[in-house]
């Protein structure tokens, strides 16, 4: 009898430590998720991140765009808008200045045959 119960503690030993082997291989499932997650939610935060500041950049843009300073800006830039009581400035050309370039014309090749070339290849 104490042969009988000194195998069926190793078996109670040899199960326990199957139940424990697979405890340990579920850990480590859990742990590789877990750190794959949260390379995963690092990321995301980083995402968050610029993409709240691309929103806050364009939120300013878009404020500026609305505003009475950028609608005087383009005017007087792009459309040349002045107000009144503004002193307009246009500049003159001076009179010596040369308005169009005559350039040389470029000479063209003679049209040689074929017995030429050849004769000027070998002889000059």
């Amino acid at each position: 009898m104490p042969k009988l119960k000194k195998i069926k503690r190793q078996w109670v030993y040899v199960v326990l430590l199957f139940i424990l082997f697979i405890m340990v291989l579920g850990l480590n499932s859990r742990l590789s998720e877990y750190l794959r997650l949260s390379s995963q939610r690092d990321e995301m935060d980083e995402r968050i991140i610029k993409l709240e500041s691309t929103r806050i950049a364009l939120e300013t843009q878009i404020a500026y765009a609305d505003s009475d300073k950028a609608v005087e800006e383009w005017a007087r830039t792009y459309e040349r808008k002045v107000l009144p009581g503004d002193h307009v400035i246009i500049p003159l050309p001076l009179g010596d200045i040369t308005r169009e370039v005559n350039y040389l014309a470029t000479p063209n090749p003679k049209d040689l045959e074929n017995w030429e070339i050849w004769w000027d290849l070998f002889f000059e």
